[in-house]
């Protein structure tokens, strides 16, 4: 095959490999947090250097993430590293047993307007979590 020039950055997803530069913000932001899933903690050098982009605009990048995102960014004299608790998973969408039945315990106690309430909060947060 042909032989990537200095500025495509190849990136390895899934066994697939794909060409990175040009990658619009919110595909790279959410290829970061894929990454960041998988490895738990990675350099914003790092990040920088596999995307093909500038490390500010990774700082920029994490900034962002983190403000949707348990992400935890400690910038120092080499630069940043950000961290994602181990808790957490994109796939993980499911509620515990425990919540469900403490969900059930307050819809049982609440009456209908109150249990209106409720709801709609379950599915704004639903909401919340489905389109970010």
């Amino acid at each position: 095959g042909k032989e990537p020039s200095a500025l495509t950055f190849i990136l390895q997803s899934q066994g697939k490999t794909r060409a990175v530069r040009g990658m619009p913000p919110s595909e790279r932001r959410s290829e970061i947090l894929r990454l960041l899933c998988k490895r738990r903690h990675e350099t914003a050098i790092n990040l920088a250097t596999e995307f093909g982009v500038s490390e500010r605009t990774i700082r920029n990048d994490l900034v962002i993430l983190s403000c949707y995102y348990p992400i935890q960014v400690t910038w120092g004299r080499y630069g940043g590293v950000a961290h994602l608790p181990e808790w957490f998973h994109l796939e993980n969408r499911m509620l515990s047993p425990k919540q469900e039945i403490l969900l059930q315990k307050l819809k049982t106690a609440l009456d209908g307007e109150e249990l209106q309430v409720m709801n709609s909060i379950l599915a704004q947060f639903a909401l919340y979590w489905e389109y970010r």
